[in-house]
């Protein structure tokens, strides 16, 4: 019989875990028709979390916990968890109760139809502050202006993936990681479920504002090197038009003799020519930063590429090599 795993990061969460799990967790889970695996990774709690958490283990052998030493952050948490896992399929939710577990059979269902990669899109809120609705919004706007086209807007890390992708995503080495980001990289076979984002069981959330914008920072800077070429184009465009502009002031004022009186200075000269050194700074600076960028790239060890061994015939050897 095949197994599935459930991966949870925890942190700070001893007034609503029990709940969370005996309620609306364990029910759902009691009803499948596999094995079923529990993977608790506590992120370093300052509060009872790991002593409730390790509690639940030594009386239910369906829960495993892995304990950090300290608080690494929750997509390091979800990568521990991932990589603990023995399922055929791995399911990722948090444990808050926002993320219905309710909805588990529904993404077991599509994992067994050939979906490799099954996405819970956050489509509705119960209650949820204006700040973070706007912010979440304008993040997968940017994101997709910014190139990033695999990541749908409103997607979480409320998933579901395949053996396969399991693996593959393990090899992956870099330390700045956005999870959910890089599944959707790999490319694999993607379906999506809408659901409703519920309120928290008890307690308040880890994520303020502070680390969901960190969060963003790194999504741009590890998944796309397009703010590199924005700060490359606007040094193009102050070095044309200062240049442009310095040629009509020479022309107009001293070759034409200001024949229309605009009455250029001397510091409207050496403005102009301040431009359009920064312009070329800018230039430099994006040239630079796009060779850093292929430096970084370089560095987090991805593979060249990823081969869909479920699809694939005959491989001699089923994994892609690093450079």
């Amino acid at each position: 019989m095949k197994t599935i795993s459930i991966v949870i990061p925890v942190y700070n969460e001893e007034k609503g875990f029990k709940k969370f799990y005996s309620e609306m967790l364990e029910p759902e889970l009691k009803k499948l028709s596999y094995n079923y695996e529990v993977i608790l990774v506590d992120d370093g709690s300052r509060d009872k979390t790991l002593e409730i958490v390790q509690g639940m283990a030594e009386s239910d052998s369906h829960i495993k916990v892995v304990a950090f030493s300290r608080n690494f952050g929750k997509e390091v948490a979800l990568t521990a968890g991932i990589r603990e896992a023995i399922g055929d399929a791995i399911m990722t939710i948090d444990a808050d109760g926002q993320q219905p577990p309710k909805l588990i059979p529904e993404f077991i269902e599509k994992w067994e139809q050939g979906g490799e990669i099954v996405i819970g899109v956050r489509g509705k809120y119960e209650k949820h502050g204006l700040v973070a609705k706007i912010g979440s919004k304008f993040f997968y706007k940017i994101l997709r202006g910014m190139g990033v086209k695999d990541t749908v807007p409103g997607s979480t890390d409320f998933r579901l993936i395949d053996r396969a992708v399991a693996d593959e995503y393990n090899e992956l080495t870099e330390h700045g990681r956005i999870t959910r980001g890089l599944m959707d990289w790999m490319g694999f076979k993607k379906v999506y479920i809408d659901y409703i984002y519920g309120n928290r069981l008890a307690g308040k959330p880890s994520y303020n504002f502070g680390k969901l914008f960190g969060l963003a920072i790194d999504s741009f800077i590890s998944l796309s090197t397009t703010p590199l070429v924005i700060f490359g184009w606007i040094g193009v465009f102050i070095t044309v038009a200062s240049f442009i502009l310095g040629v009509f002031v020479g022309i107009e004022e001293f070759i034409l003799g200001d024949p229309i009186g605009l009455k250029w200075t001397g510091t409207t000269c050496v403005s102009i020519f301040i431009s359009f050194l920064i312009g070329l700074v800018l230039i430099s600076q994006a040239i630079t930063a796009l060779y850093i960028s292929h430096i970084h790239a370089e560095a987090q060890g991805r593979p060249l590429y990823i081969i869909d061994r479920k699809n694939s015939r005959n491989l001699k050897n089923g994994k892609a090599k690093k450079a």
